[in-house]
């Protein structure tokens, strides 16, 4: 069985390999967003507010949550907006912190099942994580490195992986609550970071048989252009059999770009999505069917 369920109170989301692709809403997060982190710290979480009901509204089917604010009480932050963004939405939540104590703070708060995010292959990260994602019954993102770092081999890559996935076995987490982000670099330093992901991507599904998510932006780090780049990626990873992402769904292109992947890997049946999303709205007075009415016979000579 390949399929993850993550849920909230009321609505799951499921990733799997014959599913449609899931987007993970990136907003909600301090990071780089310097009037957010002020703001947070201050108390203020009408923006996070705001990011939630936009990502929700623009198709984001989980929302990615971090509080990641140096010299901030990250914990309590992190639980305080949990509890707010599950007030104003049924969507399921992404727990996103490198500090245990706030993933710890952040599950506490949670109400359904949660996509913790990360652990990674270092041994003493595993120690503490894994247990945490059995005891609160959670699914993990799990990512491509260890105590050594970041490889830019895949093969060191995809070892990492297979580790994470067997010492969650251990534990009892079975390697469809594992999900592997398999670390996409960016292609202006390295010129074949598209095609290396891609591959890892195959073998992570064909050979693990697990679902995969990235940071999708990371690719076009550092080039111009960003927002052209990034819909062609998430689109070949899509067909690389990459089953969600953590991006940004208030991007039009890049969001049409996933539903036209969806359509072309026949994740979207009758193109019921696209045809929902794109459909031009009948003009005033018009009835269904064919646009313009029909078609008058020819007259015969």
């Amino acid at each position: 069985m390949t399929d993850t369920i993550i849920s909230s109170a009321s609505k799951e989301v499921v990733l799997g390999f014959d599913r449609p692709f899931v987007i993970i809403g990136e907003r909600i997060n301090p990071t780089g967003r310097k009037l957010l982190a002020a703001e947070m710290r201050a108390g203020d979480f009408s923006r996070v507010e705001a990011d939630a009901l936009a990502q929700v509204a623009a198709g984001a089917h989980v929302l990615d949550i971090n509080a990641g604010i140096p010299l901030a009480d990250e914990p309590a932050m992190l639980a305080e907006a949990i509890r707010l963004v599950q007030s104003l939405t049924d969507v399921p939540l992404s727990i996103d912190s490198s500090v245990f104590e706030a993933l710890q703070s952040g599950l506490e708060a949670y109400v359904g099942k949660p996509l913790l995010n990360s652990v990674t292959g270092e041994e003493d990260r595993l120690e503490m994580v894994l247990p945490l994602v059995k005891k609160h019954g959670a699914a993990v993102v799990a990512i491509c490195n260890d105590d050594t770092g970041i490889s830019t081999d895949i093969n060191v890559r995809y070892e990492v992986a297979r580790k994470i996935v067997n010492r969650a076995a251990d534990h009892g987490i079975p390697a469809c609550d594992v999900v592997v982000d398999p670390l996409v670099m960016p292609v202006g330093a390295m010129s074949d970071a598209g095609v290396q992901v891609m591959e890892l991507i195959r073998r992570l599904r064909t050979e693990l048989k697990v679902n995969t998510t990235c940071g999708a932006s990371n690719i076009s780090f550092g080039l111009p252009k960003r927002h052209g780049l990034n819909p062609a990626f998430i689109a070949m990873a899509i067909g690389a059999g990459m089953t969600s992402a953590i991006t940004n769904p208030m991007e039009a292109t890049l969001m049409q770009a996933v539903r036209g992947a969806d359509v072309l890997m026949d994740h979207d049946p009758q193109c019921k999505n696209w045809i929902a999303s794109y459909r031009e709205p009948l003009a005033a007075g018009e009835s269904g069917g064919r646009r313009g009415g029909r078609r008058r016979r020819r007259a015969k000579n």
